[in-house]
């Protein structure tokens, strides 16, 4: 593992300073990017417009029409948070704009797979819909969004995943990744391309007199679920998704949000009044998340759409419960993964064993609504793009293999499939994704073709210094910033991917250090002459007396004390 510290350049810290920003943050945000204090400005009026975005227009009349002749709309949504999130945000949306007929329906992960499909398209018509709206999916849905016309469906699409070779003959595609559209947020969720064209329709409805701005119903009620589907779904956070979940969560603090969504918070633990990125990415989106891969989503989105509190912890403790099954399925699928991708392993020269160019693993005990999480670990532990597959669950499928991929800096994820699928044709059935997570399906028989294919593309695309771990830090701490107050401070910024969260790195001494549950790493450290405590989770080998170390400023409460503390991310010796 390699540590490296940002650039930082002084004369925008300067500048940011100079302009009134705390000195700790001028420099955390120089380093990701921002040079005028302007673009820290959060505020609605600062959102990208709506009409930049391509289709919103069309999507808005199609949609004014639909509720002026009292249509039945269908929203099709997807099984995970952003999903969820974008479903739960067009039915409440159209209804306050004064849709009538609004449903929903979700896709089942193993019997339905992902996105519009034609049975799921003859499910809609059948439910006696005359629209039929997608979140978060439908750019690639050629043969569904075919189907639906067949039927007679208007037909919606608002998605923001990459479009394939051929568009589906939506009546409106609204999607940013679409060719001929100069949106600049590229990276906006599900969730908020379902928000921009409720904002284009709130706007047509004014034109034809059906609000004024005193009369219209206010859209930012909406914005909790946007922020967390926004930052569950892991999106780069550039300067509009921020603003996005920045107005979210300033909603969340002061007590503005659905039931489902204070439920959850309550559910997992935590103090909706300090919410943060990390409550969304790490707490409420893995227990939504849970019912799409274990359950039904429909209990997700249900929690997001009641009014009724009650109803919603109901649904939130619901959501908790499958949540900790998800975790213990993981756990179980977590070490027996690692097990097969250490059997991968080859001794090199210096009789040094090392992990191939690429890792993909199966077990016939595996679960396929897991897949995606474990993938993520086996990345994370071992620092390559892997692959965990599991038999599919649906009727006559069961000789096909599911699997999920997540991705390593510099390998593109989708493109590496892409090229294994022409170098080894009839192994991949179906796949798609994105630079940094994907999906494929295979034969049983085919996968170890796929693992040494996926492997041989790895090898040749990666260099030696691509797969060494890196942690980008922020460099030392000065010790007056070691306070309670400024983590508060930092806690209350929005931070995520493309946006990290502030990480330091120095050297320090390690006092003592003792296991703690037995998989985590407790450490007395003296950092810069003065004692701290320090947690390293799952982390169990020990530390020399003198070491770098990255980590992250958190207050730890005990008997009611707050102190502060490291959050260890790496160690570089």
């Amino acid at each position: 593992m390699k540590i490296i510290a940002r650039e930082i350049p002084p004369r925008t810290v300067w500048a940011l300073e100079q302009a009134g920003v705390h000195p700790l943050l001028a420099r955390l945000f120089a380093a990701r990017g921002v040079r005028a204090k302007e673009e820290l400005d959060d505020g609605l009026a600062r959102l990208l417009l709506p009409d930049t975005l391509r289709g919103t227009h069309e999507a808005a009349v199609l949609l004014a029409d639909a509720i002026a002749q009292d249509k039945r709309l269908c929203i099709v949504a997807d099984y995970d948070c952003d999903g969820a999130t974008a479903c739960a945000v067009g039915v409440r949306g159209l209804r306050l704009l004064g849709a009538r007929h609004v449903s929903y329906l979700v896709p089942d992960r193993v019997v339905d797979g992902y996105g519009l499909t034609p049975p799921i398209a003859e499910r809609v018509a059948d439910s006696g819909a005359d629209m039929l709206i997608t979140v978060d999916n439908g750019i690639a849905s050629v043969e569904g969004v075919a189907a639906a016309k067949v039927r007679g469906l208007q037909v919606l699409v608002t998605d923001h995943h990459l479009p394939g070779p051929e568009l589906p003959t939506a009546d409106v595609l609204v999607n940013p990744n679409q060719p001929g559209c100069e949106f600049e947020s590229k990276s906006i969720a599900g969730v908020g391309v379902m928000f921009y064209v409720l904002l284009a329709l709130r706007s047509e409805l004014r034109k034809r007199g059906v609000y004024d701005t005193a009369t219209q119903p206010k859209l930012d009620v909406l914005l909790p679920l946007v922020a967390l589907g926004t930052v569950a779904d892991v999106v780069k956070l550039d300067a509009n998704n921020r603003r996005l979940v920045a107005q979210g969560l300033r909603r969340i603090r002061v007590g503005t949000m659905p039931a489902g969504v204070a439920a959850l918070f309550k559910a997992a633990g935590r103090n909706a009044s300090a919410a943060t990125t990390f409550d969304f990415g790490f707490a409420l989106g893995p227990r939504i998340n849970a019912a799409g891969r274990l359950a039904d989503m429909t209990l997700g989105i249900e929690c997001l759409l009641t009014d009724d509190a009650g109803r919603a912890e109901e649904l939130a403790r619901m959501l908790d419960g499958i949540n900790r099954e998800r975790r213990d399925i993981e756990g179980g699928m977590r070490d027996q993964a690692l097990l097969l991708a250490e059997s991968l392993f080859a001794t090199d020269g210096e009789g040094i064993e090392a992990p191939p160019p690429a890792i993909s693993v199966f077990d016939a005990g595996f679960h396929e609504g897991v897949v995606g999480i474990v993938a993520s670990r086996i990345k994370d532990r071992f620092h390559r793009p892997t692959f965990v597959f599991a038999a599919s669950g649906a009727p006559g499928k069961e000789q096909e293999l599911k699997g999920s991929g997540r991705s390593i800096p510099g390998f593109h994820l989708r493109d590496a499939l892409d090229l294994v699928a022409k170098r080894h044709p009839g192994v991949l059935l179906r796949f798609g994704g994105h630079a940094m997570a994907a999906g494929c399906t295979v034969a049983r028989e085919h996968f170890e073709t796929f693992e040494k294919g996926f492997a041989q593309v790895a090898g040749e695309w990666l260099a030696e210094a691509e797969l060494t771990r890196q942690i980008e830090t922020d460099g030392p701490i000065a010790r007056e910033y070691m306070r309670i107050d400024l983590v508060d401070t930092l806690h209350r910024e929005v931070w995520g991917q493309g946006f990290a969260p502030p990480t330091f790195s120095e050297e320090v001494e390690v006092v003592s250090q003792r296991l703690v549950g037995e998989k985590h790493l407790s450490l007395k450290l003296r950092h810069q002459g003065q004692p701290i405590d320090a947690i390293w989770f799952s982390h169990t080998e020990p530390l020399p007396p003198k070491v770098k170390l990255a980590f992250r400023l958190d207050a730890d409460e005990w008997q009611g004390v707050r102190r502060l503390r490291f959050l260890v991310e790496g160690a570089e010796f």
